[in-house]
């Protein structure tokens, strides 16, 4: 299988080509692929001819967006459909990797694929808005939610919980914000199996489980021995920041897993990434 895949440079895009090493693989980095370059995006899907094109291409500073919302959807809602025309041209799947953020956290419950989205951020809408084109413009796509992602040569929640901790010796950690830790090598891998089953439709891949941010960190300071460092539990409110945050977004995996396509659980995840850096103690 010819598979493609944009944002191939990022942490999931390099978990991508690892999974998807057996087959006939196109990656495209940033510096290869300006996805809101729409002449260029068609040239290089129909010059490459894939049978599967993995969008994994996007804006994904929720912050940043918050900033810059019309830079926000020329890259995650206007770059998506022309990724979307092209695989139309060319006549590809496409996977589109999406997010928890299109939901409005108000639901007391993982969410479900099937529950309605009401994104309440402008990284959350710019994405929903992806996946709007995506199932319009194609009939053979899959929309794959995932979560709080982190992986190796990330700049995610790990890397900087440890760094601040070395730096400050103390931490503040919101405590009511919560969803569910997502290893790159395991969405990866659920993306390689799915690709295979022509299951087309929207799925959510995220390690099993949901912990608040608080209790992800503290869970990461123990295993790396930062036990000692004490982390104090805040509120959303008391750490404020250009982007509105949906407070409760944990996702379950019902579609995936009623294909057999299931993820551990994060705290196995954790200790396998942790292990993988060299940063586990014990």
């Amino acid at each position: 299988m010819r598979v493609l895949i944009t944002g191939a440079g990022g942490q999931l895009g390099r978990a991508l080509q690892e999974a998807m090493s057996l087959h006939t693989l196109i990656p495209l980095a940033r510096a290869d692929l300006d996805v809101t370059d729409r002449a260029a995006v068609f040239r290089a899907i129909l010059r490459a001819r894939p049978d599967v094109v993995i969008h994994a291409a996007a804006m994904t500073d929720v912050d940043g967006c918050a900033r810059d919302p019309e830079k926000a959807f020329q890259v995650n809602a206007l770059g998506t459909q022309a990724v979307a025309m092209a695989c139309v041209a060319a006549g590809a799947a496409l996977v589109y990797i999406s997010t928890n953020e299109v939901f409005d956290g108000t639901k007391r419950e993982p969410y479900l694929e099937f529950d309605p989205p009401n994104p309440i951020n402008p990284y959350g809408r710019s994405k929903w808005a992806g996946e709007w084109f995506v199932s319009h413009l194609l009939q053979r796509f899959y929309i794959v939610r995932t979560a709080w992602v982190f992986g190796p040569g990330g700049n995610h929640f790990i890397r900087k919980i440890l760094r601040r901790a070395d730096e400050q010796g103390a931490l503040r950690v919101v405590h009511d914000e919560v969803g569910s830790p997502s290893y790159t090598r395991d969405v990866a891998a659920a993306i390689a199996r799915l690709i295979e089953t022509e299951a087309y439709g929207i799925y959510h891949f995220v390690n099993e489980g949901m912990c608040s941010r608080y209790e992800y960190a503290v869970e990461i300071l123990r295993r790396t021995g930062r036990a000692h460092i004490p982390v104090t539990p805040i509120s959303l409110a008391e750490f404020p920041r250009p982007s509105r945050v949906p407070p409760f977004t944990p996702l379950r995996n019902l579609c995936g897993a009623a294909l057999g396509i299931t993820l551990r659980p994060w705290p196995e995840a954790l200790e396998a990434y942790l292990a993988e850096e060299g940063w586990l103690v014990g």
